[in-house]
């Protein structure tokens, strides 16, 4: 599933205009319980777009970051590709565990995440028209929410 809100340009420059305080962002997400045999807890990425489309920055990536192997970074990166959006738009480009940017995956319920501008998950961004983008895989079927 791909959610996205757009941000008014108007409320973006504000939000990231004003030097004298620290701007930020909140984001609520809420994950489903779904009632089935193999439950895998899905994969969701967070980030913001420029109007062209083009990634301003990646917020926030879950993931099974679970070693079962020799991967330091976990079994679950090869898995991230299946975010397809964020793969091709910024995914692929990235060197994960990103500090303050990747984390585990979360269990069904309602998740809120809070970015302060000018830190590793959100840099300083210009004035302009951004869309907030959420997009989560779920292992086992196409269960997208």
């Amino acid at each position: 599933m791909h959610v996205r809100y757009s941000l008014a340009p108007i409320a973006m420059s504000a939000l990231f205009a004003a030097p004298a305080f620290a701007a930020g962002l909140a984001v609520n997400i809420e994950i489903p319980r779904l009632n089935v045999s193999e439950y895998h807890r899905p994969y969701v990425a967070t980030w913001i777009e420029r109007a062209d489309n083009s990634v301003a920055d990646t917020l926030a990536v879950w993931y099974d970051v679970r070693t079962k192997t020799n991967n330091p970074e976990g079994e679950g990166t090869k898995w991230l590709k299946d975010m397809r959006q964020w793969w091709r738009r910024a995914g692929r480009e990235l060197t994960v565990p990103i500090d303050g940017v990747t984390g585990a995956t979360k269990p069904a319920g309602k998740h809120q995440l809070s970015f302060t501008e000018g830190t590793a998950a959100m840099p300083k961004l210009a004035p302009g028209a951004y869309k907030l983008v959420v997009e989560a895989a779920r292992e086992v079927g196409v269960a997208r929410w």
